[in-house]
């Protein structure tokens, strides 16, 4: 069970155990979504909130805080007769919520072009590409290398993100992004495996110097038409995916259902 801290009830009696709950509430959302992606808690099958209490050491609050944020985020279906199921995903709707990412950073992208992006966050965001440039840089990737990759990539897309200045839209973003595969590196571990892998990267590195350089030039238009086009690879490697099998190598591939 989650403690507070004797400091904080001091200073402030009320607020602490709110706190606490909350916390616990983040660190069931946590775990349980690590439980559905490592197939702990298969596709279709019903969410036991008292198994899910006992495994997890918390209460039945924050654990039904946390089964209706996943909800939201689309991992969970509500039940008609109550309670909640793990969703299951075909191929068609992971490609939907690959070219939702793609259109609401397409939008995002125009909106910082148009508004003008931060001088501070254009820098930070020409520093990660930088950065993305040492690793590929390498005549062959490697698991290290590859998980650099995967880290710079999702900061720079939300050093994007927050170039448009909207909240609303990285709201947005966020939920979409945190559908199974559907995030900017959900398929670059299916990339790990193949011969064209880093071309496939230099690729995709281009289209972010690309943008880049369209929101400083204050192109809009430009800036959303190359983040449409950017999705696409991410379309690409899916059905490659599929046609490979490769999908066994991802978390949450037990989500998507078998043709």
């Amino acid at each position: 069970m989650v403690k507070a801290l004797p400091m904080a009830n001091a200073a402030n009696p009320a607020a602490a155990p709110n706190n606490s709950l909350e916390s616990a509430q983040v660190r069931a959302q946590l775990q349980l979504r690590e439980m559905i992606l490592a197939g702990e808690l298969p596709g279709g099958a019903r969410i036991a909130e008292l198994s899910i209490v006992e495994k997890l050491g918390v209460s039945r609050t924050p654990i039904r805080a946390a089964l209706m944020r996943l909800e939201q985020e689309g991992l969970l279906e509500s039940l008609p007769n109550g309670g909640f199921a793990v969703r299951t995903f075909s191929e068609r709707d992971v490609s939907e919520a690959i070219e939702l990412r793609g259109t609401i950073e397409g939008l995002s992208a125009r909106l910082a072009a148009e508004r003008g992006a931060p001088t501070v966050v254009l820098g930070e965001a020409r520093e990660c590409l930088n950065r993305i440039d040492a690793v590929l840089s390498q005549p062959a990737l490697n698991d290290e290398a590859f998980s650099s990759y995967v880290a710079l990539n999702e900061r720079f897309h939300a050093l994007l993100s927050e170039m448009a200045g909207s909240e609303v839209i990285a709201k947005e973003l966020d939920r979409v992004s945190s559908l199974p595969f559907a995030s900017a590196s959900g398929f670059v571990v299916v990339q790990a495996n193949s011969p064209r892998a880093r071309d496939m990267l230099i690729v995709a590195q281009d289209q972010h110097r690309q943008v880049l350089d369209a929101i400083e030039q204050r192109e809009g238009s430009r800036a959303e038409a190359i983040m449409r086009e950017h999705s696409r690879l991410a379309q690409r490697n899916l059905r490659a995916a599929v046609a490979s099998h490769n999908l066994d190598q991802m978390p949450g591939v037990r989500l998507i259902r078998k043709k």
